[in-house]
């Protein structure tokens, strides 16, 4: 076991510890332990998890496609896994202002065998499986340091000390970090990870791929009264309230006990920087067809989230010495079926096996040695073969929508014999100067059916301790007013779904204010800063949104 690398520290030591108790965590530890109890192996694995509990920080859509978890658990039914309500029929619809317009439901989009879930539930659900199995999982503590041996290989990660204030100083509460050393370490922290980020950096995990590309969902789920409530239903929508050139749409499902997920999907390349992803997903709510659905009901959650959409070129390499990036970390999405869960549990059963095994051989050491078997168990899998059928149709929507659209029917014809693989691109490179762009005036919330983003921020039980360090760092404090603000008229203050940024004045001086306790953890800010001056890190464990259903 390697010694602690801060003499200040206890250090615990572990075959596997896995970052993030999201599906792809989870799945990884199953597996693994599923293949030492068919082997009589004895394997030690830990999950850390820096929400308040597992589940706490999940949220998707999420209309859920079972093939990964019956391969992971067959009897997942008998088990009483939280995937019940199943998906009846869909509609896709090309909304304008004021009406809408059913279109052919794309085939990737046909939701027949697929399920409505909570992925928060979901989660739950399978940690209960895992630690079943003897897996360690510690809500609360967040990985906040990658610890590396002498010759740069990963032998861990450590959780970040407590007790601090907003200075750094040690209070009475303070509480020093753990070490916690692996033989292999998996990177399942979920979209654009903070060390999944170092990670990309250090060992340029990129050299060989395209940028990310990623989009921003702001999701509410609403009470109705049951005689408009239709369980099963799935609706998605694409046109209003997006201009032509910008990529987004919405989804809408009937899930069980009269209650619907609602979600309006705007992607992170948008070129105008007086866009609100969160006011759009406001202004969709007014259209006549989804209003009306609406009237009578109740909003009862909100939350946001970021997710990966550059689809298989903007893969990185998956392995490193020391470890390796699943589910979201790494990018396994499916943007065409909207659906990411399904790919993340299978990438985690992937990770699982190829690790499992390579610890096994005899010429494997202790600490450092990288799995690279993981990629190549990944090229042979369906899941491989699914991204790289669709790998095409999100990077055409950067021509425009029906430019967009016509190339996704042309491509869902030939499907994977098509020569050519699309680039994708930086969406923080996207944005004109607000010179050149539109200011977009949007309506004020009524308080019934559209809301203020504080007043959602509440609904999501956001919570971080007081007097503690801003997890919310910036590169050089003078960039907002200096460059930001008159370049992009500080974009922040709009892209941000929780008024976490604020362009404040004081004695006539322009301000940027940081209201780090409001943030709910998408990672808009880390992305799309057009100056990429904002570094997005944990908080103390437990901090941020604590969603039940989402």
């Amino acid at each position: 076991m390697p010694n602690p690398i801060r003499s200040d520290r206890e250090a615990m030591e572990y075959d596997v510890v896995i970052v993030g108790a999201g599906p792809a965590g989870l799945s990884s530890a199953i597996r693994l332990k599923q293949l030492a109890q068919e082997t009589g192996k004895d394997l030690s694995i830990c999950i850390l998890e820096k929400g308040s509990e597992v589940g706490a920080h999940l949220l998707s859509g999420a209309v859920f496609e079972p093939r990964a978890l019956t391969e992971l658990i067959p009897d997942w039914k008998e088990k009483g896994a939280p995937v019940k309500c199943k998906a009846k029929k869909d509609k896709f619809l090309f909304l304008t202002k004021k009406r809408a317009f059913r279109l052919p439901t794309p085939p990737q989009m046909n939701n027949h065998g697929n399920y409505i879930i909570s992925l928060g539930e979901l989660g739950r659900w399978l940690a209960s499986e895992a630690e079943s199995l003897g897996v360690e999982i510690f809500p609360g503590f967040a990985a906040a340091e990658i610890l590396y041996d002498e010759h740069n290989a990963v032998i861990g990660v450590a959780t970040g000390d407590m007790g601090l204030d907003t200075d750094g100083n040690k209070t009475d509460m303070f509480e020093v970090g753990m070490e916690l050393h692996a033989r292999q370490t998996i990177f399942s922290e979920g979209c654009h990870g903070s060390l999944t980020k170092e990670l990309i950096n250090k060992y340029d995990l990129r050299k060989n791929s395209d940028p990310q590309t990623y989009a921003l969902g702001v999701k509410e789920i609403w009470e109705i009264p049951s005689d408009k409530h239709d369980e099963g239903s799935i609706i998605h929508t694409v046109g209003w309230p997006m201009d032509s050139k910008t990529y987004g749409g919405s989804w809408l499902y009937h899930t069980e006990n009269n209650q619907i997920s609602i979600g309006f999907v705007t992607g992170l390349d948008y070129t105008n920087p007086y866009l609100s992803p969160f006011e759009e997903m406001q202004r969709f709510k007014t259209h006549p067809s989804i209003s009306k659905l609406l009237k009578g009901g109740r909003r009862i959650s909100y939350g946001a989230k970021t997710l990966v959409e550059g689809g298989l070129q903007s893969l990185p390499k998956l392995t490193f010495p020391g470890g390796c990036l699943t589910g979201d970390s790494a990018g396994f999405l499916n943007v065409p079926k909207i659906k990411g869960n399904h790919a993340a549990i299978k990438s985690g059963m992937i990770a699982a096996e190829a690790i499992f095994n390579c610890m096994h051989k005899e010429d494997t050491p202790d600490y450092g040695w990288e799995c690279d078997s993981y990629s190549s168990g990944f090229k042979n899998s369906w899941l491989y073969k699914e991204l790289y059928k669709v790998r095409n149709i999100r990077p055409a929507f950067h021509w425009g929508l029906w430019a967009g659209m016509a190339h996704a029917a042309f491509q869902t014809a030939f499907g994977w014999r098509l020569p050519y693989t699309l680039k994708n691109h930086a969406d923080h490179k996207q944005l004109k100067k607000s010179k050149d762009a539109k200011e977009i005036h949007y309506p004020k919330p009524d308080g019934v059916l559209t809301f203020d983003r504080l007043t959602s921020v509440q609904l999501s039980n956001t919570n971080h301790a007081e007097n503690q360090p801003s997890h919310l760092k910036l590169i050089d404090p003078d960039i907002p007013i200096s460059t930001n603000l008159p370049e992009y008229a500080e974009p922040a203050q709009r892209y941000c779904p929780a008024a976490v940024y604020e362009v404040i004045e004081e004695q006539g001086e322009k301000k940027f204010q940081i209201n780090a306790q409001n943030c709910i953890h998408c990672k808009t800010c880390d992305i799309k800063d057009p100056s990429q001056n904002i570094i997005w890190t944990v908080p103390q464990g437990g901090g941020g949104p604590n969603y039940g259903n989402m």
